[in-house]
């Protein structure tokens, strides 16, 4: 699908341009994190070098992107990459939209998924659980607390129970990598996260290990 400035902005379609000829040089075959800036700004390059992980990681995650603005974009996200396993964490943008509703998120992820299954019939994909948010502590930033209040963990909740059924019924695995995230109230650590949403190096560090056992599992 031709992307066009009416549907992306100027910076997400640069960055599907930069991907586009970037995907000219991967190895097929590999392993694929793909989704929207929770993706994106996984340091996995850098785990890579400091933890021995020997599998080879692509990762085009596009920050800012909905699960709409994905499916304008799967060609070149995932289809021209021809990937063995495919790790996605799409959504989260769509929840602090101001029509948001929980059953067109699950139409067009489950379109996603279908589109996989149809073009990659031999991936196996691992739809990841949303990571929780903090709206409570006070991390400085005020117009970022706005828009992470839109992001409460029911809202994450009720989001992730809805795409394990959908998981579930898709034949795909649905994963929870969350558990050293929480903090005593169930939300995310305040040490690991900028905001209350995106996550510092040591917030993904939490969840290397977990993620890595479905990364190298046959």
């Amino acid at each position: 699908m031709v992307l066009t400035a009416k549907q992306l902005s100027d910076e997400k379609a640069e960055k599907i341009k930069h991907y586009s000829i970037l995907n000219q040089y991967v190895r097929k075959g590999e392993v694929l994190f793909t989704g929207s800036s929770l993706m994106e700004q996984f340091p996995v390059y850098e785990f890579i070098q400091d933890y021995g992980i020997r599998e080879r990681i692509y990762n085009r995650g596009v920050s800012g992107f909905t699960s709409s603005e994905m499916i304008l974009a799967l060609d070149t996200l995932i289809f021209q990459l021809e990937p063995r396993k495919i790790f996605i964490n799409i959504g989260t943008n769509d929840l602090s939209a101001p029509d948001y509703s929980v059953e067109e998120l699950l139409q067009r992820y489950e379109y996603i998924l279908e589109k996989i299954q149809e073009r990659l019939p031999g991936t196996r994909v691992y739809v990841m659980a949303y990571y929780p948010s903090n709206s409570e502590y006070d991390f400085g930033n005020e117009a970022a607390r706005e828009w992470v209040k839109l992001r409460s963990n029911e809202k994450v909740g009720e989001a992730n129970e809805a795409i394990k059924n959908m998981a579930d019924h898709h034949h795909v695995k649905y994963i929870d990598v969350n558990r050293n995230l929480y903090d005593g109230d169930g939300n995310l650590k305040k040490e690991y996260s900028v905001e209350g949403v995106h996550m510092y190096a040591n917030g993904y560090r939490a969840i290397l290990d977990e993620l890595m056992e479905y990364v190298r599992e046959d």
